[in-house]
């Protein structure tokens, strides 16, 4: 449980982050076979002063580093200026089995990007879309734009609109600077929220995207506070007696599951974010941490070394006995639940180091995800399809991302130094 321990309450581990400014960079190192060939052709501009962010370069960046296509840009046919153009045989010739094709062009203060996507082997049109956007949103707006070619060529819903909350911190000497960091799901606009010569830990979203919670250290003991990304507002929520970690927002983002130590040993409790009351859900002498709640809001699962080691507990949100689901080896922890509600991602031990392993609620069934030894703190994607998580490369931290199948890894790091404790937001 020591490790446990130093990663979710004492943050020790090495943390950095790049400047305000830098990005985290995004490096497919293992896609799928086979990868679907889409060709993205560059979008027109009619008007002057073309815009400073190009819809279809993040597009395709987006869809490269997916993993789950080979995305073509240069030598293509001819692309066509509208669906009464689409001659599927250059394209088929070409090996591409999907194309995009769009423009773009002012339209008061908004850019008005109209786009298509065609299926070259079926020889049609799967949809058009014309979207306004907000002339200094452009990138929002590609990201969006990404999500429907994502779910029209592979029928699941994208993911690339979410941002991600990281934690970071700049070495300065002898002292650190840990910061609170949000950005774009490719790693862009980096925006610092809150700043600290102590460790930050656990981020987690409010269901709609505006707030987060999280753990400081800034008072030299353990507290909980909620800040809304936006607007910079901020409030310390939970300051007890002793251990103060691992908030988690419900679902309906009325209540929060937390790890309290304020009775004696860390329990699980659920605090009312209304009036402040709390609720004790785990009444236990050991270890009780790291709560997460089903999609549904009637589950917490949480980590306990109740049996003698670090493993995985189910229980009634309202209440009622927990009941063990990890059982394959000495230590499961860390828990993030599938936006379905079907499978659990978890900090697997075994083989000398700690991997990620998917846990498929249904029938049991345990896959290995990765093959490093120091995975920590998975986040699931919000449309399920990948997992974030903290990993060490080079001696560095960086992080790491999985798909839910484990054939699609990336490595998103900071252009200098460490990044740390990743969260996924919702899409909203």
């Amino acid at each position: 449980m020591q490790r446990m321990i130093h990663a979710m309450l004492l943050g020790l581990a090495l943390l950095w982050s790049a400047q305000a400014q830098a990005v985290l960079e995004v490096t497919v190192t293992e896609g799928v076979t086979g990868a679907i060939p889409v060709a993205v052709a560059p979008f027109t501009w009619d008007g002057d002063g073309r815009p400073g962010e190009d819809v279809d370069q993040i597009l395709a960046a987006n869809l490269t580093r997916s993993g789950l296509f080979d995305v073509e840009r240069d030598g293509l046919p001819q692309a066509p200026s509208g669906p009464a153009d689409f001659l599927a045989q250059p394209w088929a010739e070409a090996g591409l089995e999907y194309l995009v094709v769009g423009s773009m062009r002012p339209d008061g203060d908004n850019v008005m990007v109209e786009f298509h996507v065609f299926d070259v082997l079926a020889e049609e049109r799967l949809g058009g879309w014309r979207i306004p956007v907000p002339a200094d949103m452009l990138r929002r707006g590609a990201h969006r734009v990404s999500d429907i070619v994502y779910e029209q060529i592979t029928g699941d819903p994208g993911a690339f609109s979410a941002r991600i909350a990281f934690v970071s911190v700049e070495r300065r000497n002898d002292s650190r600077e840990f910061r609170l960091e949000v950005a774009d799901s490719d790693g862009a606009n980096p925006r610092t929220l809150f700043r600290s010569r102590d460790p930050i830990m656990s981020p987690d979203w409010s269901p709609d995207g505006r707030e987060l919670v999280y753990v400081s250290f800034e008072n030299r003991r353990s507290e909980v506070f909620r800040q809304n990304v936006e607007t910079g507002e901020r409030n310390r929520i939970a300051s007890f007696t002793g251990i103060n970690s691992a908030p988690a927002w419900s679902p309906d983002g009325r209540q929060l599951a937390l790890s309290l130590s304020r009775d004696g040993s860390p329990n699980i409790y659920v605090m009312d974010l209304a009036s402040g009351d709390l609720r004790q859900l785990t009444r236990s002498s050991a270890i009780e941490t790291e709560p997460v709640w089903s999609p549904d809001g009637d589950t917490i699962y949480f980590t306990s070394d109740r049996a003698g080691a670090p493993q995985i507990y189910a229980q009634p949100a309202s209440g009622g006995n927990a009941r063990r689901l990890t059982f394959e080896s000495g230590y499961a922890a860390a828990a993030t639940i599938s936006p379905d509600g079907r499978s659990l991602v978890y900090v697997h031990g075994g083989d000398g180091g700690f991997q990620l392993a998917r846990l498929d609620l249904d029938d049991r069934r345990v896959t290995r995800l990765t093959d490093g030894r120091d995975a920590e703190s998975p986040s699931f994607a919000p449309n399920g399809s990948m997992i974030l998580y903290a990993m060490t490369d080079g001696g560095r931290g960086v992080l790491g991302s999985v798909s839910r199948d484990g054939q699609v890894h990336q490595r998103l790091a900071a252009r200098e130094g460490e990044v740390r404790e990743p969260a996924w937001s919702p899409l909203n």
